[in-house]
């Protein structure tokens, strides 16, 4: 199906700031939406995602079993020629997978009608986007978190294709789950449409975007982590902290405390011992009698 109509998109900063929409070129975007080809395309990609490598042995690469079991005759059991036979246990294995190629092949022409069907269904529903420039001089999540945020898909998959290859995009975007960045040129089916949102890089159309003056970055929402039960009652008991005059103080009369206990142990070891009152009576009664004597 097709409609003569001129397909306009979002067109965005590569802060976020709000631009007038632009027409997306009638060349790629003519409405057009091929749903075999996108099948085939899809279903040739995941294909070639397989690594093929499920293998099993059949009989001739069993160990064991260069011998017959038992005789042929005279045992009474059923004759046996190998302990490698399927219907043994740890036997050969019939008609199990073996290492194989998964590949499909499709055509130039039809990869690139898939992926066109594939932008014109995500243009149908408005979910293309163009942003005028990226221009990274080092690797932000944040900044391109903010992006998504402000075109109002952080809730959605998002797929960042940008006009070449620019590391610093691809390494902001790496670390989100649900925003992929890639080249436009390597660009698939698949890709497509597994994102929910395309945000396309105005250079990758051959568009080229006037600058305009950006509005103030809003950065992303951080959700605040409420302290579990333990913590508040820990951070409850502990004392305030004393301020740093306080601790000096303190340290000096700590260090003062040794040297007054030295001092007071001089002085009552210089001094004699003192006699108790009644010795000091019987003393003076003696000292008496003698002078009378």
């Amino acid at each position: 199906m097709a409609d003569n109509t001129t397909f306009q998109a979002r067109a965005f900063t590569a802060q976020g700031t709000s631009r007038d929409a632009v027409d997306l070129p009638d060349t790629l975007f003519d409405g057009i939406v091929n749903m075999p080809v996108m099948h085939q395309a899809v279903k040739a990609f995941m294909a070639n995602q397989r690594q093929g490598n499920a293998s099993t042995k059949i009989r001739k690469y069993v160990t064991g079993g260069n011998q017959k079991p038992w005789k042929q005759k005279g045992t009474g059991r059923a004759r046996q020629g190998s302990a490698r036979a399927p219907h043994w246990v740890g036997g050969g294995t019939v008609f199990g997978p073996t290492p194989r190629s998964y590949a499909q092949y499709v055509p130039r022409q039809v990869r690139a009608l898939a992926r066109k069907s594939a932008l014109n269904a995500r243009a149908r529903e408005n979910a293309v986007i163009v942003v005028d420039r990226f221009e990274y001089d080092a690797p932000r999540t944040s900044r391109l978190l903010a992006l998504v945020n402000r075109i109002g898909a952080d809730d959605q998959k998002v797929l960042i294709l940008t006009d070449g290859v620019k590391p610093n995009v691809f390494l902001s975007g790496r670390n989100l789950p649900t925003v992929h960045v890639m080249p436009y040129q390597d660009v698939s089916t698949y890709h497509v449409l597994w994102s929910d949102v395309v945000v396309i890089e105005a250079g990758a159309l051959g568009q080229t975007l006037a600058p305009i003056a950006e509005s103030e970055e809003v950065s992303a929402p951080r959700v605040k982590k409420d302290k579990p039960a333990a913590a508040e009652k820990t951070s409850a008991k502990k004392a305030p902290a004393k301020p740093p005059a306080v601790k000096a103080a303190a340290k000096k009369t700590a260090a003062k405390a040794p040297a007054a206990k030295k001092a007071a142990t001089k002085k009552s070891a210089a001094k004699p011992a003192a006699k108790p009152p009644a010795v000091k009576s019987a003393a003076k009664k003696s000292g008496g009698k003698k002078k009378g004597a």
